[in-house]
């Protein structure tokens, strides 16, 4: 399916927000869009052909198998993120979605070409790519030696800080891109354990849960220092 840039919800927060109508026109013409079903993968290990994309709606998750078959997720990316290799083949993580998601799908090569042509596009994909690498740290370093509760916390904000649309302040109410199960395994906890402290997060007040994965952010101050 080709790309609708004009309707397109992240046109102003993705990287190609940099260019002007026309070279975004002559960019869209090189990529197309894919919807994909919970748990369908995007990239895999071992793509042959370099290939990226940019997160229109949905979250997706990178992940990494060790050799016992345990898998490990390395980041989260949310709409308007950017992903994959442009250099190269998708040698040794996947990608895979959280949910039903939308992304623009390029190229490697063509990709590169367009950032030959739009310099600055260039420029706005570095940018990103420090945020996002400064996003993957605060990830993992979740998994340290802190304790559950800072973990948890931890999370928590940096979720609500990629829910938002300002660089300022996170957002208010946000959805988890993923399971219990899933957030447990991240963080190196157990499902009741994460269950447990969001619980206690309710009763302080700090937050409030809506469904099974809504969460609004109350006082953020009430949540433990991480």
């Amino acid at each position: 399916m080709s790309l609708a840039c004009a309707t397109c919800p992240v046109r102003d927060r993705a990287a190609c927000a940099v260019l002007d109508e026309a070279e975004r026109d002559e960019l869209a013409r090189a990529g197309r869009t894919r919807r994909l079903a919970k748990g369908e993968t995007l990239f895999s290990a071992g793509l042959s052909d370099a290939a990226c994309a940019t997160l229109v709606s949905g979250a997706l998750k990178i992940t990494s198998t060790d050799s016992e078959g345990r898998e490990r997720i390395l980041s989260l990316v949310h709409p308007s993120g950017f992903v994959g290799e442009m250099f190269g083949p998708y040698v040794q993580h996947d990608v895979v979605a959280l949910g039903e998601s939308e992304v623009c799908v390029f190229s490697g090569p063509a990709f590169e070409l367009a950032i030959e042509r739009y310099p600055r596009l260039g420029t706005a994909l570095l940018r990103r790519a420090q945020e996002d690498l400064y996003a993957s740290r605060e990830l993992l370093s979740l998994t340290g030696n802190a304790s559950a509760e800072r973990r948890v916390a931890g999370a928590i904000l940096s979720l609500a800080r990629s829910a938002s649309d300002s660089p300022c302040h996170p957002a208010r109410r946000f959805d988890l891109p993923l399971s219990r199960s899933e957030l447990a395994d991240m963080l190196g906890l157990t499902i009741e354990t994460v269950s447990r402290t969001l619980t206690r997060f309710e009763r302080a007040g700090a937050i409030r849960r809506d469904g099974k994965r809504g969460i609004e952010l109350l006082d953020p101050a009430l949540l433990p220092n991480t």
